[in-house]
C-alpha cells in the first residue's frame, strides 16, 4: 500500500474537486480559480448578490462608524478625538454614498467597483488613523482602546467570506489591506515591535486563507444551484425564464456595443401526433433528440432555450441575419433526429435580428421571429423565413 506521505502534489489536487463531488461537476471547479469562464447568468446573479451585500455592509458600516466616536470621546483627550471625529465623519459619508449610489444591475464590473470601494474606505480610515494615533503617547485605556483601531485590517479580511468568489478575486481583494498593514510597519520602521507584527501579518495572511476558502464554497453552491435552476430538465436546454433572464442580457450588451443580436424561433412541426400516436413518453424522447441535435451545431456563444413545449429559441450574439441563415443551413442539414415512425423531425423557423429590425426591446425581436415562424407553417413548414 503507498504511503500517503509520498503521494505527489499533483495527486492531491486532483483529490480536492471530490470534496465537492455533489456541488460541481469536474469541469466547474475550475470556476472557483477565476470567473473568466462563468456563464453569463452565474455571473448575473452573483453580482447583484455582491451588491446587495457590499451595500448591506457599507450601511452597517455607516451607521456604527461614527457611534465609536462616543467611545473616543471618553477615553482620549479633546485633540485626538476630534481629529478621529472628522476622520469618522468623512468615512461615514463615504459609506452612505456607497449605499446611495450603487444599486444591482448585474454588472461584474460595477460589483467589483462598489466591493472595491467598500474595502478602500476603511483601508483608508485604517492608515490616517494609525497616523494620527502615533502622534500621541497614550497609555492605560486610552492606550487599549487604540490598540483596538489595529483590528480593522482582520475584520475586513474576515468580512471577505460572506461574498461568493474565486480565489483569484479574493487575492487581488485582500492584497490592498495586507499590502496597508505592511505599509503601516514600514512607516513605523524604527520603533516596530517585530515579533507582534510578524505574528499580527501571519494571522492576517491565514484570515485571507479562510475567507478565499469560504468565499469559495459560496460560489461552489451559487454554480451548482444556478445551475439546477437555469436549465429545463428534459431536455438540459436553458428554461424559459432563465432564457427570458440571458435574452435582456444580451440584448442590453447589443446596445451598449452596436452589434448585431439573432434570434430564432424553431417550432417542430406535426409534434402534437407523436404524442397523440406514441404516447407522451416517445414525445419526451423526440424533444431531447431535437434538443442534443441543436446543441451539437450550436457555435460557441450560441444559446438555446425551451420556450413551451415543442417550441425553442436560439440567441446568437453578434451575429447578423446573414450569419443567422448559415448557421440555421447548418443545422437543418445535420438534421433534428427522427420522429418514432422513421420520418425526419423538421421545424418551422422564423428568424429576427436586432439592428436589421430597428428593435428596442428583446419583446419586440421575440414577436418578430414569433410572427415569421408561423409564416413558415402556412408556407408549408420546414422553413426558414428571415422576412416577412
Amino acid at each position: 500500500m503507498p504511503d500517503p506521505a509520498s503521494a505527489p502534489p499533483r495527486a492531491y489536487w486532483r483529490r480536492i474537486p471530490a470534496l465537492m463531488a455533489n456541488e460541481l461537476r469536474p469541469e466547474e471547479f475550475l470556476w472557483l480559480l477565476s470567473p473568466l469562464r462563468h456563464q453569463p447568468l452565474l455571473t448575473a446573479r452573483r453580482a447583484t448578490m455582491i451588491v446587495n451585500r457590499t451595500r448591506f455592509i457599507a450601511l452597517l458600516f455607516a451607521a456604527l462608524t461614527p457611534l465609536w466616536s462616543i467611545v473616543d470621546y471618553i477615553v482620549f483627550p479633546s485633540t485626538l478625538w476630534a481629529s478621529l471625529a472628522v476622520l469618522r465623519l468623512l468615512a461615514c459619508l463615504a459609506f452612505i454614498a456607497l449605499v446611495r449610489l450603487y444599486r444591482p444591475d448585474g454588472s461584474l464590473p460595477d460589483a467589483y467597483r462598489a466591493l472595491g470601494v467598500l474595502f478602500l474606505i476603511p483601508t483608508a480610515f485604517y492608515l490616517a488613523s494609525h497616523q494620527v494615533l502615533t502622534a500621541f503617547n497614550l497609555s492605560g485605556l486610552s492606550a487599549a482602546i487604540a490598540a483596538g483601531y489595529a483590528f480593522l485590517p482582520f475584520v475586513l479580511l474576515a468580512g471577505l467570506a460572506i461574498f461568493p468568489l474565486s480565489l483569484a478575486e479574493n487575492l487581488i481583494l485582500a492584497s490592498p489591506v495586507l499590502i496597508s498593514q505592511g505599509l503601516a510597519g514600514a512607516l513605523n520602521w524604527t520603533t516596530l515591535d517585530w515579533p507582534s507584527f510578524v505574528g499580527a501579518f501571519w494571522l492576517l495572511a491565514l484570515l485571507t486563507g479562510v475567507s478565499a476558502l469560504a468565499g469559495m464554497s459560496q460560489l461552489a453552491f451559487m454554480v451548482a444551484l444556478v445551475r439546477q435552476a437555469v436549465r429545463d430538465p428534459l431536455t438540459g436546454a436553458f428554461s424559459r425564464r432563465s432564457g427570458e433572464e440571458l435574452l435582456h442580457l444580451q440584448f442590453s450588451q447589443s446596445l451598449r456595443n452596436g452589434t448585431p443580436l439573432a434570434l430564432a424561433f424553431i417550432d417542430l412541426d406535426h409534434f402534437k401526433s407523436i404524442n397523440d400516436r406514441f404516447g407522451h413518453e416517445a414525445g419526451d424522447q423526440a424533444l431531447m433528440q431535437a434538443a442534443q441535435a441543436i446543441t451539437r451545431s450550436l457555435r460557441s456563444g450560441d444559446i438555446l432555450v425551451r420556450w413551451g413545449g415543442e417550441e425553442f429559441l436560439l440567441i446568437m450574439p453578434n451575429t447578423d441575419i446573414h450569419q443567422a441563415d448559415i448557421a440555421l443551413a447548418r443545422l437543418r442539414q445535420s438534421g433534428l433526429g427522427t420522429r418514432p415512425d422513421g420520418d425526419d423531425m423538421t421545424a418551422s423557423i422564423g428568424v429576427a435580428e436586432r439592428l436589421r429590425e430597428n428593435a428596442h426591446d428583446p419583446r419586440d425581436l421575440i414577436e418578430v421571429a414569433d410572427r415569421r415562424m408561423y409564416l413558415a407553417k402556412k408556407r408549408g413548414r420546414n422553413l426558414v423565413i428571415a422576412d416577412g
